[in-house]
């Protein structure tokens, strides 16, 4: 289903999300008062689902970007393009969603080029305005627009980091990995194994997150665990599920995949 106003989707069943802190309140509040929102946690740990969640639970449409280091600003605002031999000018899914009202939800904001990071800065404080200059015009932004960002704060680099030019116009909401009943859930409803196999799932990955400072970049994310459980529940055994879906995926260092068998060997 669409929104009678704009190609954004709306979301009309309920995402599975578990609350694991006040983030629903908190969000609540921020588009109460429009505030511009940024979600800063590990991959994997559930950004983009309660995005969706609150999408759902404020019916309100969503543009979601998947940023990338090839994002042009063009991208995101829209361009010029040919149409039975005519140029037309094509709204890009932020624009769209500034004129309609829906949530846009840019998604690992710090992989798009600092250039094209620039165009949300009139959006993210009073003026929320969006400056497309290749027609000459100021869009204002419909009274329902919401702007939310996400990224990671583990791969944080000199290269890759949010300037605070732009960090300091959002409110910030941290994520992290469940605490591991809550996770243990999630996996059950999501992966639909028993719940003595996401219990050990959720082990493994916690075990898998303290040997991180060993040359981990990056502990076992939920999102993994659910994957591995989905493996599971299509009668891969155990233990050749975590290595696909779990082992493989985080490193191609052999002695790290060796550790993390070991681990794999200790649960199950």
């Amino acid at each position: 289903m669409t929104c009678p106003d704009t190609d954004s989707p709306i979301i009309t069943t309920a995402p599975y999300y578990l609350e694991t802190d006040n983030e629903i309140r908190m969000f609540e509040a921020a588009y109460q008062a429009r505030l511009p929102v940024m979600l800063k946690g590990p991959t994997g740990c559930g950004k983009t689902r309660f995005v969706e969640y609150m999408a759902w639970r404020l019916n309100r449409p969503l543009m979601t970007v998947a940023c990338h280091e090839d994002l042009f600003a063009s991208d995101l605002i829209g361009r010029y393009l040919l149409k039975n031999d005519e140029t037309v000018w094509n709204d890009g899914p932020l624009t769209r969603a500034v004129r309609t009202g829906a949530i846009c939800y840019l998604d690992e904001i710090v992989e798009a080029r600092k250039d094209t990071t620039v165009v949300i800065h009139p959006l993210s404080d009073n003026r929320r305005t969006l400056t497309v200059d290749k027609k000459g015009e100021t869009v204002p932004a419909h009274p329902d627009f919401l702007l939310v960002i996400s990224y990671n704060p583990g791969y944080q680099s000199v290269l890759k980091d949010l300037k605070q030019s732009t960090r300091q116009r959002f409110i910030s909401l941290e994520f992290d990995y469940p605490a591991p009943e809550k996770e243990a859930e999630i996996v059950w409803h999501e992966g639909g194994v028993a719940p003595d196999i996401a219990e050990k799932l959720v082990a493994l990955a916690g075990k898998i997150r303290n040997i991180r400072e060993h040359g981990l970049t990056e502990g076992a994310s939920t999102r993994l665990l659910i994957y591995a459980a989905q493996l599971i529940r299509g009668d891969i055994p155990a233990a050749d599920a975590c290595r696909a879906a779990i082992c493989l995926p985080l490193t191609d260092d052999a002695k790290l995949q060796e550790t993390l068998n070991d681990l794999i060997g200790d649960i199950f």
